[in-house]
């Protein structure tokens, strides 16, 4: 049976501000956009919090929920140092983890022999040790799967730990709301609410082949999750699929001259970003733009490199695609972004096929 520990820092960027300035601790605070920059919501502390506020938000709506919104501008370096200690007082207890970002991870403690192989006791100690030496507060989940253990680690935010042994699995997801579910969001919830759908129990009344009519590719994980069941490891090694960069206007921009004017500048952003990946590991396969309208509606286009030595880097190829893009709606943008697709060098290494006839 696996132990797995899922670390999640509590309000990780807006956290590290108050360390940093002891004086907004009493006050509600967000990592993010100015509201007048059509800014997003990076994280906010729990103080903002009681006011509704939340990650992901644009600022404008926060600040109309809480008028005295302090908003900071995030200082990601700072954040990547913090998250570096973190990353190596994980790293005194098993080799096998999967950061997800720069505040959470997945341990695999299955094989430590650190405090006599209890994973409960070394998710307590990493939590003391975090608090100690960083002054920061993370939340731990332990459990048999890596779902279980990011559902047990919300369950006490913040500044919590939760258990879920391997013989309460099964009571303990008969309860479970869907909305726990990792990947379960607003519009599938509300379809499994159609479906008289609400918790995972309600979801094991469904044949694994009703679960796919349903909801297609994502059926057979969610009849897992339904009973508790994930059999994915804890993968050590993040294999980057693509690298983008993008802009959001002030203002609405609807002419095309004026967009390839942002978007020669988003490219070059893109070229610097892409300069700091391991040419050796991965190389770029296609190219793309994403468009946001000023409704909010998007839509991507993205083209194939004809061969494995063609070079990606090509203004004018995003121009064009930029301008097919936007002709599927000629709206008003709010947004746009470059970017590429990237694969392993590995999938590239060639392999010696048998000749079955000589």
């Amino acid at each position: 049976m696996r132990k797995i520990i899922h670390i999640d820092a509590d309000a990780f960027y807006a956290a590290v501000e108050m360390r940093e300035r002891p004086e907004l601790k009493n006050l509600p605070i967000a990592v993010g956009g100015e509201p007048g920059q059509r800014g997003v919501i990076a994280t906010c502390n729990y103080l903002a919090r009681q006011f509704g506020v939340r990650s992901a938000m644009s600022s404008a709506k926060a600040l109309q929920l809480c008028p005295d919104l302090l908003f900071i501008h995030p200082r990601f370096d700072l954040y990547k140092r913090v998250s570096r200690q973190m990353q190596a007082i994980f790293q005194d207890y098993t080799d096998a983890i999967e950061p997800l970002s720069l505040d959470e991870a997945y341990l695999d403690v299955t094989h430590s022999t650190c405090c006599q192989g209890s994973a409960t006791r070394i998710a307590e100690e990493i939590r003391q040790r975090v608090r100690a030496e960083t002054e920061l507060t993370v939340s731990a989940g332990v459990a048999p799967n890596k779902f279980l253990a990011k559902v047990a680690s919300e369950w006490r935010k913040p500044d919590g730990l939760f258990v879920i042994r391997p013989q309460d699995v099964a009571d303990f997801v008969l309860t479970l709301p869907v909305g726990k579910i990792n990947g379960v969001g607003k519009v599938t919830a509300e379809k499994m609410a159609r479906l008289d759908i609400y918790t995972c129990q309600d979801l094991q009344q469904l044949s694994l082949a009703e679960l796919v009519q349903h909801f297609g590719s994502y059926g057979p994980t969610l009849y897992g999750y339904a009973r508790g069941e994930d059999t994915r490891s804890v993968e050590t090694r993040h294999t980057r699929k693509s690298l983008s960069t993008e802009h959001t206007f002030v203002e609405d921009i609807g002419d095309r001259t004026i967009l390839h004017t942002h978007l020669a500048n988003i490219y070059d952003e893109l070229l610097e970003r892409q300069a700091r990946i391991s040419q050796s590991d991965y190389r770029v396969h296609k190219r793309f733009v994403k468009i946001k309208f000023a409704d909010f509606t998007q839509t991507t286009l993205e083209e194939s490199l004809h061969s494995v030595t063609e070079d990606w880097r090509d203004l004018n190829a995003y121009t064009r695609l930029l301008d097919q893009a936007w002709a599927r709606q000629a709206k008003s943008v709010r947004l746009i972004g470059a970017g590429v697709r990237l694969r392993s060098r590995l999938d590239d290494t060639p392999t010696e096929q048998l000749r079955l006839f000589d």
